[in-house]
């Protein structure tokens, strides 16, 4: 029997989204499990998978095209967490380890590429605006 307020699943049995960039397969969690306070998506990269696409989620950058149907991500920052394998998080100045040791957070106007590392990357990213209910935007 099912505790109210909680909700569990294995993550292979939460809605998946394939086929779509070479390598990559993304998952639901947060419609999946009810998260209505932040996103929150699991993400599993093949080595040597290159379709993740370099993004911001800036109105006024290159999100603004891309977060159009999902406007409840324009203005986001995100962390990072590898939670199975490896990769880097590059930026436009730099390139940050992404693996069991290292987090990140990432502002919404800074542009993102995120590459898995030779043992492929199994990632958790958590999104939220600044100072704001998540989904305000989509409400607007």
């Amino acid at each position: 029997m099912a505790e109210r307020g909680i909700e569990h699943r294995r993550i292979e049995d939460i809605e998946t989204i394939s086929g779509v960039l070479e390598g990559v397969s993304m998952f639901r969690v947060a419609s999946d499990l009810g998260v209505s306070a932040f996103g929150i998506s699991i993400v599993d990269m093949e080595s040597g998978a290159e379709d993740y696409p370099e993004h911001d989620h800036s109105p006024e950058g290159m999100g603004g095209d891309m977060f159009a149907k999902r406007p409840e991500q324009l203005g986001q920052e995100e962390v990072y967490v590898a939670l199975r394998g490896s990769g880097t998080v590059a930026t436009e100045e730099a390139e940050y380890p992404l693996d069991a040791d290292h987090i990140v957070r990432v502002g919404p106007e800074v542009k993102r590429k995120i590459t898995p590392g030779s043992e492929g990357l199994r990632l958790l990213a958590i999104g939220a605006i600044p100072g704001e209910a998540y989904g305000a935007a989509a409400q607007k």
